[in-house]
C-alpha cells in the first residue's frame, strides 16, 4: 500500500496518533503465527462467540504473512457453560502438570497438554509468537490487557498501540509478575502472551457492547502485529499500568464463611484508589472494615463471581510506570 494512497494517509494518521516512526532500531522477529483462545473458562461467552465467528470468518483477522488461528480452549466446559470441568485450565500450564503422565489425568490438564502440543512447546523456539486469550470478568474492569512480564519491550509497545488506538475509550494494563500471586495461564506459552480481560458480563451471558470492544482490541493488536512485520519502528515508550500487589481475600468467620461482602462504595470501582481509612467490606450488623494499608491502591477483580471460590474478593494493584526501548522487525 502506498503511504501517499487515501487508505495510505489514513495509516500515517493512526501511526502517528500511535507514536511510530519510520527509522531502524532494536530488532525483533517477524509475528508469524497467532494464536485466538477463546473457552479457557467456559462460561465466559464473548471470547467463545467470536472464536467460533472467525473460525467461519476467518477472513476478519487475516494479516499478510501472518496465521492466525482461533482455537476453543476448554470445548467441555464451553459445552456445559461452566467455568471448568475438573480444574481451572488457566493455571494449570506448569512443568509438571504439563510433563504429568500418570495415570488419568484431569480433563483440563489433559486438555493443557494438548494444547501445549499444538502451540508449545512452552519456553521453546517453536511456540506460537503471540497467544491472545480472551476472557471475561463480572467487576467492572472495562477493557484490560494483561502483562506477564515487565521486560517483554513487544507486548509493552503492542499495549501502547492498542490504548491510544482504542482512545478516549479507556484500556487498562494489568501486570501479574509477583512471583506470589502469578500463576500458569493458558496464554503462557506463546513467546508474547497477552491476556484480554473485558467485562463487566454475568457468567453464561454475552452482552453486544462488552463482545464490541473485545473485537476492536483484538483487531487493533493484529493491526500492530501487521505494521510490525511491514517494517514500522515503534520508537522508546512508556506506559502506565497497576501492578498485582497482593489478593484480598474477605472476612470470614471461624468456619470459613463470608462473615462480610464488598463495601458500597467500594463495589464497582475497580481501577479508582482505594485510599488508607476507606471502606472495604461491611457485615449484615453494620459493621465496616476499613482499608488500613499505608499507601493508597487500586483495585480491581472486585467482587468477581469466578474469585468466590479462590477466597478472593479483590486484588490490590499500585500504578507503576513500564517502559519499553524502540522495536523493528528484523525480518520484514
Amino acid at each position: 500500500m502506498s503511504i501517499n494512497s487515501p487508505a495510505g494517509e489514513e495509516l500515517s494518521a493512526l501511526i502517528a496518533a500511535a507514536g511510530v516512526n519510520m527509522a531502524a532500531s532494536g530488532s525483533i522477529p517477524a509475528i508469524r503465527r497467532v494464536a485466538i483462545f477463546g473457552g479457557t473458562h467456559g462460561n465466559e461467552l464473548s471470547g467463545v462467540f467470536l472464536v467460533k465467528h472467525w473460525l467461519k470468518h476467518g477472513g476478519e483477522i487475516a494479516r499478510p504473512g501472518v496465521e492466525v488461528r482461533p482455537f476453543i480452549t476448554n470445548p467441555k466446559a464451553v459445552e456445559k457453560c461452566v467455568r471448568y470441568i475438573d480444574t481451572d485450565l488457566n493455571r494449570v500450564f506448569d512443568s509438571q502438570s504439563l510433563s504429568d503422565d500418570v495415570g488419568k489425568l484431569p480433563y483440563e490438564i489433559a486438555q493443557a497438554q494438548k494444547i501445549n502440543s499444538l502451540f508449545g512447546p512452552k519456553g521453546s523456539k517453536d511456540a506460537y509468537d503471540v497467544i491472545l486469550d480472551l476472557h471475561n470478568t463480572t467487576a467492572h474492569m472495562g477493557a484490560t490487557l494483561i502483562l506477564e512480564s515487565s521486560t517483554d519491550d513487544f507486548n509493552i509497545q503492542m499495549c501502547k498501540y492498542i490504548q491510544k488506538s482504542m482512545a478516549p475509550l479507556p484500556c487498562a494494563v494489568l501486570l501479574i509478575e509477583q512471583p506470589g500471586v502469578k500463576y500458569e495461564t493458558t496464554r503462557s506459552i506463546a513467546k508474547h502472551p497477552i491476556g484480554v480481560e473485558v467485562g463487566p458480563q454475568p457468567q453464561g451471558v454475552i452482552r453486544a457492547d462488552i463482545l464490541y470492544i473485545m473485537k476492536i482490541v483484538v483487531q487493533y493488536a493484529l493491526d500492530f502485529m501487521q505494521y510490525f512485520n511491514e517494517g514500522i519502528e515503534f520508537p522508546p515508550c512508556s506506559i502506565e499500568v497497576y501492578r498485582v500487589l497482593e489478593k484480598i481475600d474477605y472476612p470470614r468467620d471461624d468456619n470459613g464463611d463470608l462473615s462480610a461482602v464488598i463495601h458500597p462504595t467500594l463495589q464497582d470501582q475497580d481501577w479508582k484508589p482505594l485510599n488508607p481509612g476507606d471502606p472495604m467490606f461491611i457485615a449484615m450488623d453494620g459493621s465496616i472494615t476499613y482499608y488500613e494499608g499505608e499507601e493508597t491502591v487500586y483495585p480491581t477483580f472486585v467482587n468477581e463471581a469466578a474469585y468466590y471460590e479462590k477466597k478472593q474478593a479483590f486484588v490490590k494493584t499500585e500504578k507503576v510506570t513500564l517502559t519499553a526501548q524502540s522495536i523493528h522487525c528484523n525480518s520484514v
